[in-house]
């Protein structure tokens, strides 16, 4: 006797909550980036986002983490390989223990027992260019803005103003369709 094939409906899945609220995008990005950052070997992809605050700004400049590589089924004691750029692999070979102590600090176990060091360009990240030199604003202009709190929002508007005012053509608005 054949038991008959089961028809039953999977049950959906609940809606997630929503907060109805902003949400700040590195909250967002640490769930997106997970997967490809264990891909690549890395427990947490702080120790990326947080490089500088780990092991300080002097030494962020010269180095980038590049993965975690563990013993065979253990999450303690691995290899962790940075990227060191130019002359500056001497001085961090020399200061590797104080580096894998302070990521092990960071971790909160002993996630690091020694360095692998490679050769290569760090990339650093870009500065903001500042803008352009423009003219200076109107009164008019300047009066219209005086009465804006918030200072980000009216240096952006002072900008936006002021790009306006240094462009000799007038600006056109048109019907988008």
């Amino acid at each position: 006797m054949t038991k008959p094939p089961r028809t039953t409906t999977p049950k959906p899945r609940p809606e997630p909550q929503r907060s109805n609220r902003v949400q700040p995008v590195s909250d967002l990005l640490g769930n997106v980036g997970r997967a490809t950052f264990r891909k690549f070997g890395f427990v947490q992809h702080s120790i990326v986002s947080r490089w500088s605050e780990i092991v300080g700004e002097r030494y962020a400049r010269v180095s980038a983490p590049e993965s975690i590589r563990f013993p065979q089924g253990k999450r303690a004691e691995g290899v962790l390989h940075l990227l060191v750029s130019g002359a500056h692999a001497p001085m961090m070979q020399h200061i590797a223990p104080e580096i894998v102590d302070r990521v092990n600090r960071f971790f909160g176990y002993p996630a690091v027992a020694r360095l692998a060091i490679r050769h290569g360009d760090v990339k650093r990240p870009e500065k903001p260019v500042p803008p352009p030199s423009l003219k200076p604003l109107s009164e008019e202009m300047g009066a219209s803005l005086r009465g804006i709190v918030d200072p980000e929002l009216k240096a952006v508007l002072e900008a936006l103003a002021a790009g306006v005012a240094a462009s000799d053509e007038k600006p056109k608005i048109g019907r988008i369709d």
